[in-house]
């Protein structure tokens, strides 16, 4: 059967291919209008927005870190110091086989595999395009090995930066301190302080004595360099710079020869010296012995070496001029003398009979006197200059523990010196509610009789015996002890202010010169306790002695100092001041566990620092103070 053909429409075809047409139109011109639109709101609209994000994405600030000031004695020796130091930095994107270059540098350098592994936790941290360091100090002849070949190794350079010097070592780590690289703590404290932004740059931070203390005067202002990126983040010119502020030179109190001195008297001995300056408060001396050397922790010290200084029974770390809490013993005798003046207990005339112990009444047991035949009649004057322990049992017994304590309290025993340290701790003043509130017990008759000798409950540092010392030298000044002298900034040298508390002022103000009187007596009268150590200076001197025991005797117990473990050893301290009549400078001498007292082993000490310092700064030799410090 033959098919019908059919005849096309062209005008319906022409109308659906119209229609199509339109439709499309239609889309294109949306299309059109839409990518109008956007390109309006993003050239016009969001202009501004976007051209800041483009620069930032093509310019980076980078921080640069500021020099840390320096820190000079009063005489300009320099004490801490920048000094430049090369380490060896690895760019891992320029390097091919990293594994195997480090592999080869080990071999070249000879360093453990320590290193390596420190290095790869290090990279976790930085883009690979970034400088990682391998090796931190590289030493002489390090360096001149890498040097010949590192035509043999790209992606890997010597680097030249600063680093923290203490080139005295261990003489001032007590005083001075040290910095140590930024840990995580520190991280989040200077997030709280909002000063975060202002160590982007550092790797170090000040973490013990001065370098803490004034942290934000040494550390300086961070700078920052504009640079140009690309699209993989490098740098790759560099736009501006704004230079980052130094930080403050400081110039401290210290005497670096005193210094000396000290750490030579103490030599192997457990102790310190402090020397004082009686007008302003200016620390001259102070050292704490045994110390270290605080530049093992400038770079990150070793484990063993951190291990060695925390278990060692010497106590290295421990500064103990501001944290050592020793029995003052007799060293507060003149102040508990002044005490019984000023409270009407006892006269200058008020006289007992020693006889070489004493008894409370009703308690079947006697307080020795460190003179077993006793010192015969005693008064007050007596009672110091030959530091008689039975007048001040008696004493003690009728002021009672809480007159002591809170009259004390006002010399700044029980608390902070306010010393520009942060390592100090307030020692203990006890009292009756004291001890009612740390041990539920009541107060014994038998303990005020060990207070009123320094012992007991009792402790103090040495530079609470320091201003206490101070403040019967000058009459019921209270000064504030300080190591800073003063900051240089822009050549310009800043004296710091002398800080004061609150006087202690007398009902009577001639008791300070019956006590300075029998402290005098001490070092110049021929049954002072000191006098063999003072005969014959040329100054005059006042001073008094004391020997604290570190543990109990029996009732009929025998001290003998060879016979015991050097542990339990009494300590010899001694306190006084020069010259007796003007008081100059302040001296506290403190030895643990030694084989004498405070007479024959620590007041030898004072004196031969006394003559230095007299040396020093006295008899027409007193060294010029260049509070320039020039280098």
């Amino acid at each position: 059967m033959r098919q019908r053909t059919h005849i096309r429409d062209h005008d319906t075809e022409a109308a659906v291919f119209g229609r199509r047409v339109l439709v499309a139109m239609v889309i294109v011109v949306a299309a059109f209008v839409a990518l109008a639109s956007n390109m309006y709101h993003l050239q016009v609209s969001e202009h501004n927005e976007l051209q800041t994000r483009s620069n930032d994405n093509r310019i980076k600030l980078l921080p640069l870190a500021p020099n840390r000031g320096l820190i000079y004695d009063r005489n300009g020796v320099l004490l801490a110091e920048n000094t430049p130091i090369y380490s060896l930095d690895v760019t891992p994107e320029e390097i091919d086989d990293l594994d195997s270059t480090l592999s080869q540098l080990q071999k070249l350098l000879s360093f453990p595999d320590t290193t390596i592994d420190r290095f790869y936790r290090n990279l976790k941290n930085q883009r690979r395009f970034n400088n990682v360091p391998l090796l931190d100090d590289l030493n002489e002849q390090q360096l001149a090995i890498f040097a010949a070949q590192q035509h043999k190794y790209p992606g890997v350079s010597i680097e030249a930066r600063l680093i923290r010097n203490y080139p005295h070592k261990e003489l001032l780590t007590h005083a001075v301190g040290y910095v140590a690289k930024i840990n995580r703590n520190d991280v989040e404290k200077l997030r709280e302080s909002g000063e975060l932004p202002n160590y982007a740059a550092s790797r170090t931070i000040g973490k013990l004595g001065i370098e803490k203390y004034y942290e934000k005067e040494l550390h300086g202002e961070v700078g920052y360099q504009s640079v140009e990126v690309n699209n993989r983040g490098r740098a790759v010119r560099t736009l501006s710079i704004e230079a980052p502020t130094p930080g403050q030179d400081i110039v401290l109190e210290l005497d670096l020869e005193l210094q000396r001195k000290a750490a030579e008297l103490l030599g192997e001995q457990r102790g310190s010296i402090i020397l004082m300056d009686a007008t302003t408060g200016g620390i001259l001396s102070m050292t704490s012995t045994p110390s270290y050397d605080p530049n093992w922790f400038v770079n990150g010290i070793s484990v063993k070496q951190y291990q060695s200084l925390l278990n060692s029974t010497q106590s290295p770390l421990l500064n103990r001029v501001t944290q050592g809490a020793y029995p003052p013993a007799s060293t507060v005798k003149p102040q508990i003398g002044l005490l019984g003046l000023e409270d009407g207990t006892i006269t200058e005339k008020t006289r007992i009979w020693d006889p070489g112990w004493f008894e409370i009444k009703g308690v079947d047991r006697r307080y020795r006197d460190w003179l077993a035949w006793g010192h015969g009649w005693v008064d007050v004057e007596t009672a110091i200059t030959e530091s008689c322990d039975t007048f001040y049992y008696d004493l003690a017994l009728k002021l009672g523990v809480d007159k002591i304590s809170s009259f004390m309290e006002q010399f700044g025993f029980g608390q902070k010196t306010g010393i520009d340290l942060h390592e100090e701790v307030s020692a203990l003043m006890p009292s009756r509610g004291w001890k009612r509130a740390r041990f539920g017990q009541p107060w014994y008759a038998g303990e005020t009789l060990s207070v009123g000798i320094g012992q007991s409950y009792w402790t103090a540092t040495p530079m609470q015996l320091a201003v206490a010392t101070a403040m019967v030298a000058n009459k019921g000044e209270h000064l504030v002890p300080r190591l800073l002298k003063g900051k240089i900034q822009d050549g310009e040298f800043e004296e710091a202010l002398i800080t004061h508390r609150e006087p202690l002022k007398l009902k009577d103000s001639n008791n300070w010169e019956i006590i300075t009187k029998a402290m005098r007596n001490v070092n110049m009268e021929q049954k002072g306790t000191a006098q063999s150590a003072f005969k014959d200076a040329p100054y005059s001197s006042a001073g008094k002695t004391g020997t604290a025991q570190v543990r109990s005797l029996g009732q009929e117990e025998e001290y003998n100092a060879e016979d015991i473990a050097e542990r339990y050893r009494d300590n010899a301290m001694y306190v006084g001041y020069a010259p007796a009549d003007d008081p100059k400078v302040i001296v506290v001498v403190t030895i643990e566990n030694s084989l004498g007292g405070g007479g024959s082993v620590a007041a030898p000490v004072a004196r031969k620092m006394l003559d230095l310092w007299h040396t020093r700064f006295n008899n027409g030799n007193k060294q010029q103070e260049n509070t320039n410090a020039d280098d």
